[in-house]
This record gives structure tokens, sequence and C-alpha cells, in this order.
């Protein structure tokens, strides 16, 4: 072979060949994402919304 086919065979593979996917594109990763994005906000709006009751509570009950 010529240096010349050894790179026409090289750009070809690639060209040709789509890129190996990882799943980070696809419907389903991006629906897990989205999934366990709201799970961590709730979980954290939870524990704001228990701590400013926590605030209430010592509030109401110091002593004045």
């Amino acid at each position: 072979m010529s240096e010349q086919g050894g790179e026409t065979e090289e750009a070809a593979g690639e060209a040709g060949e789509p890129p190996a996917s990882t799943g980070a594109g696809t419907e389903k990763y991006k629906q897990r994402a989205v999934l366990l994005r709201v799970m961590i906000y709730i979980f954290a709006t939870h524990v704001f919304a228990g701590f400013v009751m926590l605030l209430f509570y010592l509030g109401q009950h110091a002593q004045k």
C-alpha cells in the first residue's frame, strides 16, 4: 500500500463511523436527570421549611 491509500482508509474510517454514544444525550438519560434534580429540589425545600419551622418554634418558646 502507498501512503496515500493508508491515509484515505483512515480518513474514511473516522468520517464514516458515528461517534460512540455514552448515553448522555438520550431521552431516557435526560428524563432521569430531571427526575433526580426535582427530587433534590423537593428534599432541599423540605429541609429549609423544617429549619424555618424550627426558628418559629424556638422564637415562641424563647424567654422574654
